[in-house]
């Protein structure tokens, strides 16, 4: 039987989360309720775990909690011990699903408790909050959030069309969910997954990469460097999913250092590391900073090199001393990684822009960055690969592949 997990406030919501445990169940689900409120209320049966030990997972107490009267600090708590139990029970298989409700606490808790779970595990928010600004409640996870379009007030024709469906969706989601479990369990085998990093300025080499790891029995992903692309890929490392990453184009960090429009934070290039994923890195597209269309480029850069690559994209060319700077940081990344990790470096070039005669082409700016990667690596267990080709050579991609295979296969960077 598939297990949806109803996570919620049930001090404000207990009406609801009854109506839908009930529905669930009539469903076929197993239901268990985690309660992540702090009010007393009269719903304390219903509470498969309770809200005591919510805040006990997240080393707080709930009479404090509810004496100290400051919500947000509540609120964080509260997330935090339900992610702490929902990880739990994850652990003992028990998660098929992830339902919850709630206005923007609710909604806030719910966020912090799904957060870590695995990419792939359904997870559905029904949200006040939903209808605006929902990054803070997805972040670079694969949550759903349906609009509750009225307040989650009570039981009545509007919810429990609204809270019928979610139930159903989750329902329905936990089924399949569960059903993959078992077929892999049984026996089912799936390709190893890979990571890769890609902008249409290097589509080529990931194209080529892609090609040679899939011969060699991978299925590869591919994030678009547009900065959310590069938190997904981040998330994607992190939820240990990943049996290596091709990190071909990390120019968000060229936006994270310059204020371009697409930086993925300054914890881009930190996951795959932090978890010992094995990695091969290059240096794609750094010659570049993101903006809007071109009367949205601050005033700031209207002497530096622009170009117009479609009507609503405008890229800036990075100067040398921003490259050595993107170099300095990519090795400092790279230095720190738990597990193997390779560095491969394209003489001829970043990027399409960034090609002998193109409109970025800059050796001196090129060469800032090379070197800085040089002289951060030094002395450490990172293998340094330079080649004299254009990052979007089949040939470069292909090396990094292979690289990346060598390095999960277990052999030395």
């Amino acid at each position: 039987m598939a297990s949806v997990i109803l996570i919620g406030t049930l001090d404000t919501k207990g009406e609801e989360y009854a109506w839908l445990r009930n529905r669930l169940v009539e469903l076929g689900s197993d239901v268990i309720v985690v309660d992540a409120g702090v009010g007393e209320h009269e719903e304390r049966l219903l509470a498969d775990v309770p809200a005591e030990r919510i805040a006990a997972a997240a080393g707080a107490d709930l009479r404090t909690l509810r004496e100290s009267g400051d919500r947000g600090a509540a609120v964080a708590a509260m997330g935090e011990g339900a992610a702490a139990i929902l990880a739990g029970l994850h652990a003992e298989g028990r998660v098929d699903a992830v339902l919850a409700l709630g206005g923007s606490g609710g909604s806030s808790i719910a966020a912090r408790a799904v957060r870590d779970l695995p990419i792939g595990l359904p997870k559905l928010i029904v949200s006040t909050m939903a209808a605006g600004d929902v990054s803070p409640y997805v972040g670079a996870k694969d949550v759903t959030l349906m609009y509750s379009v009225v307040d989650i007030a009570g039981v009545n024709r509007l919810t429990r069309a609204i809270l019928g469906n979610a139930a159903a969706a989750a329902d329905g989601m936990a089924r399949a969910y569960h059903l993959a479990k078992a077929v892999q369990t049984v026996g089912g085998r799936e390709r190893p997954l890979v990571g890769a990093s890609m902008f249409g300025v290097t589509t080529p080499a990931v194209d080529a990469a892609r090609e040679r790891l899939a011969e060699l029995g991978y299925e590869v992903l591919v994030f678009h460097a547009t900065g959310s692309g590069g938190r997904a890929l981040e998330g994607l490392a992190e939820s240990g999913m990943l049996a290596g990453v091709l990190d071909l184009t990390t120019t968000e960090l060229a936006d994270d250092l310059v204020g371009g429009v697409l930086s993925a934070g300054p914890g881009r290039l930190t996951a795959a590391g932090r978890h010992g994923v094995p990695q091969v890195v290059a240096p794609g597209a750094l010659d570049m900073v993101n903006f809007g269309p071109r009367d949205t480029v601050p005033p700031a850069f209207e002497h530096r090199l622009l170009y117009a690559h479609n009507p609503t994209v405008t890229l800036m060319r990075t100067t040398a001393d921003e490259m050595r700077e993107l170099g300095l940081r990519v090795a400092a990344k790279l230095r720190g990684a738990a597990g193997p990790a390779a560095l491969f470096v394209p003489r001829q070039g970043v990027s399409a822009l960034d090609a002998p005669g193109a409109a970025f082409a800059d050796p001196k700016a090129d060469a800032a960055c090379f070197e800085a990667m040089r002289a951060g690596l030094d002395g450490s267990r990172v293998a340094v690969e330079e080649l004299d080709l254009h990052i979007n050579d089949p040939a470069f991609g292909r090396a990094m592949a292979d690289r990346l295979h060598h390095l999960i296969s277990g052999g030395p960077s």
